[in-house]
């Protein structure tokens, strides 16, 4: 993997994050977790179309409930793991990186939203809506991935 610098200098760089597969872990428990946190997604709603257009033109707070909270918990466990000096499973020490905030973030956070409006489906749910028999979502899960393609091969130009 490589990143850029504010210079535009490209240096390789070393992934933090561990290959389970290298370490040759059955990858099936992460198949049922994934199966059944899509089952929650379809039974919770938060896969529909409807729900997520009710957001879109604020007539509804369901979907602001669940993205807030879903916040609040994620904002309370990292608290828990800084304060409380958590370690992973497997005893390794969690690092939580500082990040910067750059006008790239901006922009890219505009044509999520506007992707998410216009297909009623953010990249988390797709596999749970193609599952559930939204097929015509397979168009929007191979334009998520051009879209991470062409990211990936011009993010150095970018403002990031």
């Amino acid at each position: 993997m490589k990143i850029a610098d504010k210079n535009k200098n490209v240096a390789p760089v070393e992934c933090e994050a561990p290959n389970m597969q290298e370490k040759g872990e059955n990858l099936l428990k992460y198949l049922i977790v994934g199966v059944l946190f899509g089952i929650i997604f379809v039974k919770a709603e938060i896969i529909s179309w409807f729900r997520i257009q009710e957001m879109f033109r604020l007539q509804s707070f369901f979907m602001y409930g669940v993205i807030g909270s879903a916040v609040m918990v994620g904002m309370i466990s990292v608290q828990l793991i800084k304060r409380l000096n958590i370690k992973t499973i497997s005893g390794e020490k969690i690092n939580i990186p500082k990040k910067e905030f750059r006008k790239g973030q901006i922009i890219g956070g505009f044509i999520f939203g506007l992707g998410w409006a216009l297909t009623g489906a953010c990249p988390g749910p797709l596999f749970a809506q193609i599952g559930s028999g939204f097929t015509v979502i397979i168009v929007t899960l191979l334009s998520a991935i051009a879209g991470t393609w062409v990211y990936g091969k011009f993010s150095d130009k970018l403002p990031n």
